[in-house]
């Protein structure tokens, strides 16, 4: 089972390279499939048992990470076969122990922490597949180095932790060599996903930064896959992100996801922001839930920290081992008068190790009577990465460590006790029974689980009770210091949380910690057990899976299909009646048709959105053949005001809604008329101010003022700051008006006030209804718009009273313009497509016209209808 590496990046990215058939071992994990077709939608198991039903399947979940959860140990010899352990300090490893669907059956897909040789690789891929339902993912030596230690640990890692390559030895400078490893990694993991898939029926749960691109191989494969991404570590802030020369690429890659979790709503939030800015995707709440529309999918968010197993570590509490260490440490620390004060970190730049220990010099400083009592036990757990920054941070602590000692210890006292050596499970939990405060100062951190096992451990037990010398459960307690830069943190709203770098303020935290009362620390510690106990690894994967369940439940009612290439491909989902308005099938119901209502909007349908909103040549052009056809009513509603539209648009047929449909008029020499009786606009003097409030303090918008409305207009607004002053627009000017007979909207790029009752929707009422009164009932309707002001047209059209106002054979077209929910049974992608299907309609009609010729027809009878924005 040799994976293959891939040099050419574009052949990896589009799927190009050949694909050899999966190994016959992996061929075993896939769901047996029906092998025969009897009749028509009836699929059997076999021939001889033609009515057996089959078995429901199965629950299946594949867990796709960097690692697999097992210790692979090295033969003795080459001739001794490998063996293998689970890993039990492994998160992957407790989602199955602590699934709440016993039937759920988990398939582990990752990497070795050892080398395999190429000889080995399907002795131990076999046995790992038969005995621990894994399947290792082999990559070459230079490969995995480029990958994990290149582009995961030197660009990924200290940008998601908002350091920034400022200078080559700070950081790493963008290598695309790297990037080819990393996307060539993610290639070879897909594949190992795709030999055991079944798509119908399996999720996938992809962890964390190191397989962002992932979900791009696997949705170009299957475009209903059901699958999820969970990201372990922070998610930098937009400004952060944009520094990264493949943001687009990853930003798109998770979106191929069905769910994207995050620990804390920060690191949401800095996602959406991202989608925001730099692809242009609003969010909103759906019933509680976060979600994205991205070309017709919908892409939920999950907040929700992860926890810790409790089941381990109260079978670790109960081991004589640990209640050994526990007497051990009493003995050693308790036992002569000291309190210990506990940190657990990795020996990475991010732990703030550093800051820690000058937080401990300034307390020993500070409280001489603390000096020969408190002893700060720091244990270093070696850094995951390597690399100077790695070694810098080793040389620091160490020669803080020996000042502090030499400063402030005496014989038989050390302040400080650095344990630079990894320590067993049990060792560690002994050590967080015996402190009385664990700290936290970490700089950045994704979550940390320490502070959750601390409060666990501190619980404790009978046994442990009895050896710290507690009489009533009401005594247990714990303290907790933590950075507020961890993503622990907020859930942990008993804990005196300290910017790190804050050095003095860091040291009263923890005198504070030591000197509480304690019934505070009893009650404080009472909170977080409750939390963490709850809140377990358990909660945190059910809870994501069903999530992930409710997202993909209705795939199998969507048309899917993929565009894009690359690492930009997608997925455009659509609702099975939702199509996409086809030139053959209009044109030839245009033909057959008698007497034609055409709706048109105008910005974003006939026109993009640009700065200069003028028409082009090109579309007066196509307005007037249309309006020059005897059998069409063409009719343009726009926002715009009734001078702008009548320059504009010097077409003797066409009919006009100004100011999105207060004024209306059926033909250019036509007087205007309102559609609603005429309106009392001295309410534009209230909101006209507030307006001007909200302008000045938003840099980039606008106001737009007409004869009826007012518009604030933030398009070149930056984009979160635009909307939320739109938000507090629409709440502000709202309750200045509430009994004034003006109505305030939120529409895109804009907060819209006009009077009541006007609507696009009423402007297509008046022209069916003025065309039943001249005996002109339309076979064909079409309208096409692209924003929601347009959905009440669509919905008029749709709707039980229009259908009285038409000929009993008519065919309605209602199209938006863009792949987006709509009340519209059809869509165009962009505004080119609109002028391309008017062309064609066009075309029609002076075809049409040089086979019949024009009977003398009373042109005031006839008039033209479209829709302008």
């Amino acid at each position: 089972m040799v994976s293959s590496s891939y040099s050419n990046l574009l052949d990896l990215a589009t799927g190009a390279a050949d694909q050899g058939p999966p190994p016959a071992a992996l061929g075993a994990l896939r769901r047996r499939l029906p092998s025969l077709v009897t009749t028509p939608g009836l699929i059997e198991d076999s021939p001889a048992s033609p009515s057996t039903p089959s078995p429901a399947p199965r629950p299946r979940t594949i867990v796709v990470a960097n690692h697999l959860p097992i210790h692979a140990h090295r033969p003795a010899s080459p001739s001794q076969p490998w063996t293998f352990s689970w890993d039990e300090d492994s998160l992957l490893r407790h989602l199955q122990k602590s699934s709440s669907s016993p039937s759920m059956e988990f398939i582990y897909i990752g990497c070795l922490r050892e080398d395999v040789p190429p000889a080995d690789q399907d002795a131990v891929a076999q046995a790992l597949l038969d005995s621990y339902n894994c399947v290792p993912a082999f990559l070459h030596a230079d490969v995995a180095a480029r990958y994990y230690h290149g582009f995961c640990k030197q660009h990924l890692w200290p940008l998601f932790h908002y350091m920034l390559p400022l200078t080559p030895d700070h950081g790493g400078r963008f290598d695309r060599l790297l990037w080819q490893a990393y996307v060539s990694t993610n290639k070879v993991f897909a594949d190992k996903v795709l030999e055991v898939i079944n798509p119908d029926d399996d999720f996938v749960w992809v962890h964390d930064y190191h397989l962002m691109v992932l979900p791009t191989f696997l949705r170009k494969r299957f475009n209903r896959i059901k699958l999820g991404f969970f990201l372990h570590s922070p998610f930098p802030s937009s400004e952060i992100y944009k520094t990264l020369p493949v943001r687009e690429e990853l930003l798109r890659a998770l979106l191929n996801s069905d769910l994207i979790g995050f620990h804390t709503f920060d690191y949401a939030r800095h996602f959406l922001s991202c989608c925001g800015r730099m692809l242009g995707l609003p969010y909103e709440s759906k019933r509680g839930h976060i979600c994205l529309e991205y070309y017709g999918r919908t892409v939920s968010i999950k907040i929700l920290p992860v926890g810790v197993y409790m089941e381990q570590l109260n079978t670790v509490l109960a081991l004589p081992e640990t209640e050994a260490k526990v007497a051990e440490l009493m003995e050693t620390y308790t036992g002569n008068g000291k309190v210990v004060m506990l940190g657990v970190d990795d020996m990475d730049i991010f732990k703030g190790i550093s800051l820690k220990l000058l937080a401990m010099e300034e307390l020993l400083r500070q409280h001489p009577e603390w000096r020969g009592k408190l002893v700060l036990v720091q244990v270093a757990n070696p850094a995951r990465g390597r690399g100077k920054n790695v070694a810098g941070v080793q040389e620091e602590t160490y020669a803080m460590v020996q000042r502090i000692n030499e400063a402030y210890g005496a014989p038989g006292y050390d302040p400080v006790v650095l344990i630079d050596q990894p320590l067993q499970f049990y060792e560690r939990v002994a050590y967080y029974v015996i402190a009385e405060v664990c700290l936290v100062t970490a700089v950045r951190d994704g979550m940390n689980l320490i502070p959750y096992e601390y409060v666990a451990s501190r619980q404790g037990n009978d046994k442990l009770d009895r050896i710290l010398r507690l009489c009533k459960p009401e005594e247990k307690k714990s303290m907790l210091v933590v950075s507020e830069f961890i993503g622990c943190s907020p859930s942990l709203s008993g804990a005196i949380r300290v910017n790190p770098w804050n050095i003095e303020a860091v040291a009263d935290a923890m005198e504070s910690a030591l000197v509480l009362p304690e019934r505070e620390k009893n009650m404080r510690h009472d909170k977080h057990y409750r939390y963490v106990e709850k809140h377990d690894v358990g909660y945190w994967a059910n809870s994501f899976l069903q999530d992930l369940e409710r997202t993909c439940k209705d795939h199998s009612q969507r048309r899917c299909w993929g565009i894009g290439f690359g690492l930009r491909f997608r997925v455009v989902s659509l609702d099975l009646s939702f199509r996409k308005l086809a030139m053959e099938h209009i044109v030839q119901a245009y033909r057959r048709s008698k007497k034609r209502a055409i709706l048109l909007d105008y910005d974003g349908t006939l026109m993009p959105q640009a700065i200069s909103k003028s028409p082009t040549a090109k579309s007066v052009q196509i307005l007037n053949s249309l309006c020059r056809d005897k059998q069409n009513s063409v009719f343009l509603c726009s926002g715009f005001t009734r001078p702008t539209l009548h320059e504009w648009f010097p077409c003797d047929n066409l009919g006009m809604a100004a100011e999105h449909g207060y004024y209306m008029r059926l033909k250019r020499d036509a007087e205007w008329e309102t559609c609603i009786p005429a309106a009392d606009c001295s309410w534009m003097q209230i909101i006209r101010p507030v307006m001007e409030l909200y302008t000045e303090t938003t840099d980039g918008s606008i106001i737009e003022e007409r004869d009826t409305m007012l518009v604030w207009n933030y398009e070149d607004a930056d984009p979160d700051f635009g909307s939320c002053q739109a938000k507090e627009l629409v709440d502000h000017l709202e309750s200045v008006v509430t009994n004034e007979p003006v109505s305030v909207k939120s529409t895109v790029h804009s907060v819209e006030a006009k009077p009541q009752g006007v609507s696009k929707g009423l402007v297509a009422r008046r022209m069916l209804a003025t065309l039943k009164e001249r005996d002109m009932r339309p076979d064909f309707v079409l309208c096409i718009g692209d924003d929601r002001s347009d959905e009440d047209m669509f919905q008029f059209i749709s709707s039980a009273p229009c259908v009285e106002d038409l000929a009993s054979t008519a065919e309605v077209f209602a199209c938006t313009v863009g792949r987006k929910p709509s009340k519209a049974k059809y869509y165009l992608d962009d505004t080119a497509e609109v002028v391309r299907l008017m062309q064609g309609l066009a075309d029609v009609s002076e075809e049409l016209a040089l086979q019949i010729p024009a009977e003398g027809e009373d042109p005031e009878d006839l008039w033209c209808v479209g829709e302008l924005q």
